[in-house]
This record gives structure tokens, sequence and C-alpha cells, in this order.
């Protein structure tokens, strides 16, 4: 009687299944270690945690939620806002400065906002929610006002045989419609709802920086200064570079010798990565129809 020859596994499956293994374990090693990791370099020695406000500001929740981390850790004994930005959206920018107080307020931790390139109209909102304020002598700040952009498209689309209907209840419901000339009643409100968002911003200015809402008032008509003439003006305290704000936020902390600095540990995502890499091949469009109101430095 023949004995029927086993077949023997193929090494081919052997090595997928040692592929997967090995993937398996590393994705739950890097999902540890993001986890892990942070507070880790949390533990040990007093340090400046550096948060980053970049580009236009369209959304607080990442950076209000690495404020409140920063402020939870007992490590962290001082803040610096690094702010590069020409501003954005009025409430972002609203609930940033919020956090920034709450922070303050809170945990009683000194907070250094640092100015690079831009730091105007929502950046500057911003940062005079800090203890102090730094700015390069060529930073561009200020910028305190409000701005409200529509467009009227009803010549056009009359040309390409396009009517616009709009149906409605309440004679202001279509305020901002791009579809017809805006009223002169209509811009009248408008203007009024500006007015008040505007003085919420020169108010704020007046509380962080000390200065009478009078001076304030002739400061806010929009315009941008250097950061050597804010700093004539009060808007902030002092000139230098980023080195230089984490040294002062230190200082202001106690923190003796070199501070070591922390930053929020990035995690890597692949739609982030691939829509960065569109927004640079393709035209940006910042254009949304109705209303909308910003803290925007126009340029």
């Amino acid at each position: 009687m023949t004995d029927t020859p086993v077949a023997e596994p193929k090494p081919h499956k052997k090595g997928w299944r040692l592929t997967l293994w090995i993937l398996g374990v590393g994705t739950l090693l890097t999902l540890l270690g993001s986890w892990v990791l942070p507070w880790l370099e949390m533990l040990g020695e007093d340090r400046v945690a550096l948060v980053r406000i970049e580009g236009v500001i369209v959304d607080s929740k990442e950076t209000v939620g690495e404020l409140k981390r920063f402020g939870d850790s007992p490590a962290v004994k001082a803040i610096v806002l690094r702010i590069d930005s020409p501003g954005g959206g009025v409430v972002p920018a609203q609930e940033i400065y919020e956090a920034v107080r709450r922070l303050r307020t809170r945990t009683n931790k000194a907070v250094v906002a640092s100015m690079g390139t831009v730091a105007a109209s929502g950046g500057y909102y911003i940062a005079v929610a800090s203890d102090r304020i730094m700015a390069n002598p060529g930073t561009l700040t200020g910028s305190i006002g409000v701005i409200m952009e529509t467009a009227n498209l009803e010549g056009l689309l009359k040309k390409i045989g396009v009517e616009g209907v709009v149906i409605k209840s309440g004679r202001f419901k279509d305020v901002g419609s791009p579809l017809r000339k805006m009223t002169d009643e209509e811009r009248t409100v408008l203007q009024t709802v500006m007015d008040d968002v505007h003085q919420q911003f020169i108010e704020a200015v007046s509380e962080g920086r000390s200065l009478d809402l009078a001076d304030v008032h002739e400061l806010a008509d929009g315009r941008v200064f250097t950061g050597r003439q804010a700093k004539d003006m009060k808007l902030v305290d002092e000139l230098g570079d980023l080195d230089d704000a984490i040294q002062l936020a230190a200082d202001l902390a106690g923190i003796e010798g070199e501070p070591q600095v922390v930053e929020p540990r990035k995690r890597f995502s692949i739609r982030e990565l691939i829509e960065s890499k569109l927004s640079g091949a393709l035209p940006q469009f910042d254009w949304h129809p109705g209303v909308s109101l910003k803290y925007l430095m126009a340029y």
C-alpha cells in the first residue's frame, strides 16, 4: 500500500502571514506610541509649550484642544502662541481668544504671543488675550476691523439668460444675496451688525492692552502697522523673534536655564496630505454666498 504524500504549505502563504502579522504589530505600536509619547514628553523638567496659529483662521477646535491639553499639563509652566496669520472668521478667532483667557485665569500660566510675518486682524485679536506680545520689527499687525464681502451677479446672469428666483418669509431673509443688488435699507442693517462686531474687537484690545477705548478707536480703522510702529502705539510690548518670546515666557514662569520646548504632536493624515498637495496645485476661492463676517486683513 503506497502512502499518500502530505502536501506542504506553500512558502508564499507563510510569507503573507508573516507580513500581515508584522503590519498588525507595527500599526498597534504606532497607535500606542501616538497615545503614550505625548504624555511621556510632559514628564520631567519644566517646559514651555509652543502652539502655532498659522494661515487663515477658519476653525478653532484644534488650537483650543492644544491649549487645554497644555493647560492641564503640570510640566508646562508657560505657553507661547506663535501667530503667523492675517486673521479669518470672527467666531473662530473669538473662541481661541476666550480659550487663552480661560487658560490664564484657570491655571495662572504665563502666555506670550510671538508674531511672525503677519499677525493682523483676527491674529491680533487672539494676541491681545496673552500676558505679553512680542513682534518682529517688520511684522505686519493691527488691521483692527471687520470685513464682509459678497458679489452681485445679477448683470452676469441676465447676459447668459438665467433668472434668479428667491422665495422667502421676512424681507431681510435674503440679505446679501448675489442674485440682486443690495438695497440701502439692507446695507444699513448689515452695517449695524458690522459696527457691533467691530466694537467687540475694540473692547477686546482696550481690555487686553489696558488702553482707553477712545485711543483704540483712533487706531481701529483697519490700517496695518509694522511691529515697530505697533510698539510705539502700545499695541505690542517688545520687539524680538520666536526664541526671544520663548525665553520671555520661561522668565515669566520662573524657569531657570535653557527652556525646554514642547509642541503638539501632529498626527499623520493621508487625507490632509492629499488636500495640501491639491491646494497647492489648484486655484483657491474664498467666496461664499450670503453674509460672512471676518476679522481678516485684505491682501
